[in-house]
């Protein structure tokens, strides 16, 4: 995971823990307030709500205590790897794509972040720029010429 990825991460536990965390036990509250619990949907909503959230916070924290940051001094625009930028060509279409290969975590299609994890990530690790590629994907097979490899 990118230093940035794992920041980001991090902010966003924070917010949970003392932002969200706080709101989901004020409406158990308020919903408690109501009345006769047996038969307080609020009530139940707000638990259920809680409930997400801490299953939320416990994976997020997990997943922060599993991160390995990449230090990125040490990768090498040679070939495709994680934090690899990969300028390519669809063969079928001449489509120019381009995707940044990240964890799963931070992968973000909108932003051309796929995760390491994916069908055109998998097939492209460890190829280099010129390299042509046949990869599966779930609409078929697609072919890709790699034009060029920079790091993130």
């Amino acid at each position: 995971m990118s230093q940035e990825g794992y920041d980001k991460l991090v902010a966003e536990l924070k917010h949970l823990e003392l932002v969200e965390r706080p709101k989901a036990s004020a409406a158990i509250a308020e919903a408690r307030d109501k009345g006769d619990l047996s038969e307080n949907s609020e009530y139940d909503a707000a638990k259920e709500a809680q409930a997400h959230l801490e299953d939320k916070i416990n994976r997020m924290k997990r997943e922060i205590a599993e991160a390995k940051i990449v230090d990125l001094s040490r990768l090498s625009a040679d070939c495709v790897q994680i934090m690899s930028k990969v300028e390519m060509t669809n063969l079928a279409n001449n489509a120019k794509m381009c995707y940044t290969i990240v964890s799963e975590s931070e992968a973000n299609l909108k932003e051309g972040k796929i995760a390491i994890t994916t069908p055109i990530a998998q097939g492209l690790l460890n190829k280099k720029a010129g390299d042509e590629v046949e990869i599966k994907i779930p609409r078929g097979t697609i072919r890709l010429r790699i034009d060029k490899i920079s790091l993130a």
